[in-house]
Parts: structure tokens; sequence; C-alpha cells
């Protein structure tokens, strides 16, 4: 057939199996090609399994011969990100200090029941060094790059995974968010990403980072989020902070609009700085939802800036992960994680107390305002994608990743469920998204939200064929 199939859905290459219009294998294939052109360019894989994959991609092809697929997404090509461990392949978590011998016994809960599904397994996706900021390079892999712009990051920590969907090489890739890490990608690369109530993805090793960390889907639509959030949310023991099982199909519902609900749009929390031309995009696609029905005011959440509350977090998570390294290993990486490290080792034990009431009554506070409002959209990001190898945008105003992105991580403080969608352009042609944050639990009223939003804005892809060598 004719079609591009590094172009479509996951949903889409499951119809086309079901009818037998293209197979897994003609699938694989298809990306595979696709990998090998542009992966030299955007740098979004640090391991790809060829072999393997088509191994899988033909025993998947030989159940759809027989009308008896393994799973909802048998035969679909999806990547890891390298900080989930991954049997039989080195989960180097973007780091040199890690030993690549193994062994590699375990998959991560995620990667199991993907297998289980049947996903075509592709390979491994770049993240810097231990997840630890937002945007994706480090001394292992090097720099990952936009696909809408290469000289542009694709954000972090899940940007590579975000860089090979945007630019076909797969549909589906399972990210990690705890500050951001799925939402900030999605954002500069023009993405549906979705990170879940916490606990609603299992997770195994739970994040040296602790309880901000989430597990969830990076796709190019809403539906495909929702037929990946149907596999990833499965039980597994391993996770004892998990929540109970839901056995909920996540595609029901999803296109029953937002007539009626009650949104909060907030320009900046309250505080934020945000970049003018981002500003008008974000407010005139929130602004929309009341043409689907929805009640819109504008409305500040009601907090303080949530910066030093999630750096006492996150900082300290970082002098936990690198307690027992040595001189000699810190010396092989990136400087800025040795340097929160250090800055972590310095907080107290009254300080961590401190900043755990303090996130606790962010969240009776965020319980209180759902009371009043179902869903809170704000910008995602408040710039659009910056030059890439650098943490930060602007050397005189930032000194940390989180100065940029004060928009995402007080909703991992949270635990509530947050979604970017893409809403728009800037004038130089990067991708601007839109935050769409619901009460905890409302995993299906986010999704919701976010496909009333893509039946007026559907997402689209970078022009790739550019960007080969």
């Amino acid at each position: 057939m004719t079609t591009d199939l590094c172009s479509l859905s996951a949903t889409e290459l499951l119809h086309l199996y079901r009818t037998r219009q293209a197979s897994p294998v003609e699938a694989t294939k298809a990306v595979l090609a696709r990998i090998e052109k542009l992966n030299p360019v955007l740098n979004s894989f640090n391991l790809v399994a060829a072999e393997p994959a088509l191994a899988a991609a033909r025993e998947s092809e030989t159940r759809w011969g027989k009308a008896a697929p393994m799973g909802l997404l048998d035969g679909v090509p999806t990547s890891i990100k390298d900080l989930l461990l991954t049997r039989g392949w080195p989960t180097l978590r973007g780091s040199k200090t890690v030993d690549a011998k193994g062994p590699w016994n375990d998959d991560a809960p995620c990667v199991a029941r993907l297998r289980e599904h049947g996903a075509v397994l592709l390979g491994k996706t770049t993240t810097p060094e231990f997840g630890w900021k937002g945007v994706t390079d480090g001394p292992l892999t090097g720099i990952t790059r936009n696909p809408w712009d290469p000289a542009k990051t694709p954000g972090g920590s899940s940007g590579g995974g975000a860089a090979a969907v945007a630019a076909g090489m797969g549909p589906l890739t399972v990210g990690t968010d705890g500050g951001g890490s799925i939402r900030i990608p999605c954002s500069f690369t023009g993405l549906f990403g979705l990170k879940p109530t916490f606990g609603r993805v299992p997770a195994w090793p739970l994040s040296p980072f602790g309880t901000v960390a989430h597990v969830g889907p990076m796709t190019r639509t809403v539906a495909d989020a929702a037929l990946m959030l149907n596999v990833l949310s499965l039980p597994d023991a391993r996770d004892w902070l998990a929540l109970p099982h839901d056995p909920r199909d996540y595609r029901i519902g999803l296109d029953e609009g937002v007539h009626g609900l009650r949104i909060a749009y907030s320009a900046r929390l309250g505080y934020a700085q945000v970049d003018d031309e981002v500003a008008a995009i974000v407010k005139a696609a929130a602004l929309r939802f009341a043409e689907l029905g929805a009640r819109v005011d504008e409305r500040d959440p009601g907090f303080e800036d949530q910066g030093p509350v999630f750096a006492a977090h996150w900082f300290s998570g970082a002098a936990y992960l690198l307690r027992n390294f040595t001189p000699e290993q810190k010396a092989m990486m990136d400087p800025g994680l040795v340097e929160v490290a250090a800055q972590g080792a310095k907080i107290t034990m009254i300080e961590t107390i401190d900043a755990a009431q303090k996130r606790g009554a962010l969240g009776v506070l965020m319980n209180l305002f759902h009371q009043d409002y179902d869903l809170l959209v704000t910008p995602t990001l408040p710039i659009a994608a910056f030059e890439a190898g650098r943490e930060v945008a602007d050397v005189m105003l930032e000194r940390r990743w989180t100065d940029w992105s004060p928009f995402s991580y007080p909703f991992n403080l949270t635990q509530q469920p947050a979604a970017s969608i893409p809403c728009g352009f800037t004038k130089s042609g990067l991708p601007v998204g839109l935050h769409i944050v619901g009460p905890r639990y409302a995993d299906a009223l986010v999704l919701r939200a976010a496909r009333a939003f893509e039946t007026l804005m559907p997402i689209r892809m970078p022009e790739v064929s550019r960007l080969a060598r």
C-alpha cells in the first residue's frame, strides 16, 4: 500500500492490521527505516533493536493472520525511555556510571504490560542523566534535537521519546514525569502527553525522586493515549504505592465533550512570567473551550510559587541518588546533576518535613479548588523550545530548568492528572502546549477534554524530509 505508515497513529495501524490492508512487519520496517534515516540527526534512540523488533512483528503478523491478536497493541511499534528497565537490554539511564553488562533480567511494569499486549519494542530512547532535568542532553548520549527545528531542544527528560514520536519513529512511547518530563517535551515537540494520577500506572523500582515521579503515554493522538493507558495502568504487585486497579476502558466516553464543564483558565498561576506570544496563543486556545459548551472563567488557583517546595523534594532526591557514587564517578557525570545533588545534601530534615507539609497544604488547596472547577488550564510552558544543549533559555534570568517550567511541577507535588496538547505555533513555527489539569483520579476527564480540543485543532507532524542527511 502507498500510505506512509510512519505517519499513522496506533489506532489507525491496528485498523489496517485488522482489515489486512497493512501488516505489523510492513509498519515495523517503515519505522526502522525512518529511524535509520533520522536518528543520526535527532539522536532520539540510544539503542535500536531492529532484529528483535522484526521478529516480534513477524509473530504479530502471524497472530493477525489468524484473527487472534494477543492484546490491545499487537504489532504497534513502541519505544521505551531509557530510565525504565527492559529485559535483555541495558538501561543506562543516560549515565556513563551504569554498567551495561547488567544483568538485565527484569521489565518495569509498563514494559511488561506492553509485551503482554503484543507491542513491538523498538529500543530505548535518550534521557538526560538519571532524568534529572527538563532538556535531553548528557555525557553519555550527547544532545537530542527537536524535529521541528534541530537547533532547538525537544525538552526532557523524555525528550528522546518525544522527538521519536513527533518524527514518525513509532507512534507510541513511554515517558516518565517527575516535574514535567512528559509534558515539557510534548509541548516543545507538538505531541499529546499525559501524566496520570500518581499510582495510576504502576512503577518499579520506585524513582529516587520519590512520589513526584509518574509514568505515562506520549502519542500523536488523544485516542492513542487512552488506548495506551488501558495497558499501562494494568496492575503490578511490585508497586506498593499503586492505586487499586480501575478496570475502565479509557476510550469509552472519550468523545463526550466538555459541554457544561466548569473550566478555570490561569494565564500565569498568579506569579509566572510568560512570553507574550505564547501567552496569546494559549489564551485563545483556552477560550475555545467555550465554543465546545464549557464555562470558562479566568481564575488563578491561589497558591504561591512552589519552586522552593519542589526543589526540596527534587534536589534531595538527587542527593539520595548520588549518595554512594565516588568522586571519580561524579567526575563522569553531568555537572548540573552533581550541583543539584550537592545542594540537596544541604537540605535539613526540618526543611524536608516543612516541604512535605507545604506539599500537603497545596494538595488540599487544589482539592478545594476543584469543588468549584472541573478542570484547570494553563500554558504548559511559558516559552517555546530554545537552543539545544542548554539547560536554560536565558542564563541571565534562569539558573536551573525549574525556573522555566513553573506550570508543570506543582501538579507533580499534588499528584493530579495533567496533560499537554499542542494548541498553536509561534511565528517561527515552534509548537506551543496547552496544559489541562484535572482533580486527582479524574484521568478520564482530562483525556475527554483533550479529545474535545483535538477536534478543533488536530495534532500535526513536522515535515521530516528536510531532516534527512
